[in-house]
């Protein structure tokens, strides 16, 4: 796309939007031009079109990432060519909402324990510990770490947002262990150890817990994803209020959040129905 791709990047930059967004759309629209051999400006509504068919029938790509191909072509289109008519009519397919995997809080901790290396054992019991992103967690500062207030400060987090999490004993005292044992220098408090000036890379923790799920004996396809979706189903098994996790986990809409009110099975039948308690002392609400 040459110069175009320059302009779209520019644009995305402009409107503040994340380097992974950037990386994403930027890729779709690139794939989008080689796949017809020629440049997005001599194209329109047909070729979208015809572009999005291939990709569901031939390509057989998810509902998600077809989502991700046709907000990338809409903000091509309307934003950096300026004829936003032309992916008007292109919609937005449905996702189907998941529930998502989770771990067991003794499988999180059985996880987090096989995890070898110190630093990203920490990064992981951030995550579980906080519901932070797996970037999130790998770029914060050692200033972000308030000890006396008991949070933890997270900057520009999904959406260009800083927010505010708490910071509870347990992981306090493991980032403690985790600073006299490495005494990181520099800006980041999970420096890179191969990489000056830049901090850890998501790609070696991910690899940190393959090989701690394969020691813990996890069956579940564990990312570090699914520690924030563990966490996130937690706390709300433990009685907070979904507002209260959408805050901490960062969510522009509490639609996101609620994906996590579909409650796992074993919880499920902990829970008595009105139909039980009806009419003896434990119902007495009831009345």
């Amino acid at each position: 796309m040459g110069l175009l791709r320059d302009r779209m990047e520019a644009d995305l930059k402009l409107l503040g939007r994340a380097d992974n967004t950037r990386r994403c759309y930027l890729s779709c629209a690139a794939r989008f031009a080689k796949h017809h051999g020629r440049s997005p400006e001599q194209m329109g509504e047909r070729e979208i079109k015809n572009y999005l068919v291939h990709l569901i029938e031939r390509r057989e790509v998810s509902p998600a990432t077809h989502y991700m191909n046709v907000a990338s072509l809409k903000f091509l289109y309307s934003v950096t060519l300026g004829r936003p008519e032309v992916a008007a009519r292109v919609r937005f397919p449905k996702v189907p909402l998941r529930l998502p995997e989770i771990l067991s809080g003794t499988e999180a901790i059985r996880l987090i324990s096989c995890v070898t290396s110190i630093k990203p054992r920490s990064i992981a019991a951030v995550a579980y510990g906080t519901g932070l992103r797996i970037n999130e967690a790998c770029s914060l500062r050692p200033d972000d770490i308030d000890s006396v207030r008991g949070l933890i400060h997270v900057r520009q987090g999904k959406g260009r947002k800083d927010r505010d999490v708490m910071l509870g004993r347990e992981l306090l005292e493991r980032l403690r262990e985790y600073w006299r044992v490495v005494r990181p220098k520099g800006e980041w408090l999970f420096p890179s150890s191969t990489v000056q000036g830049k901090h850890l890379n998501q790609r070696t923790v991910r690899e940190a817990l393959r090989k701690a799920a394969l020691a813990a004996r996890i069956k579940k396809p564990v990312t570090p994803h699914l520690l924030r979706h563990s966490f996130s189903t937690h706390m709300l098994e433990m009685g907070y209020d979904v507002v209260v996790i959408q805050a901490l986990l960062g969510h522009s809409s509490i639609r996101t959040t609620r994906r996590y009110t579909r409650l796992r099975s074993e919880f499920l039948r902990q829970i008595k129905s009105p139909l039980d308690v009806a009419g003896t002392p434990e119902g007495e609400a009831l009345r």
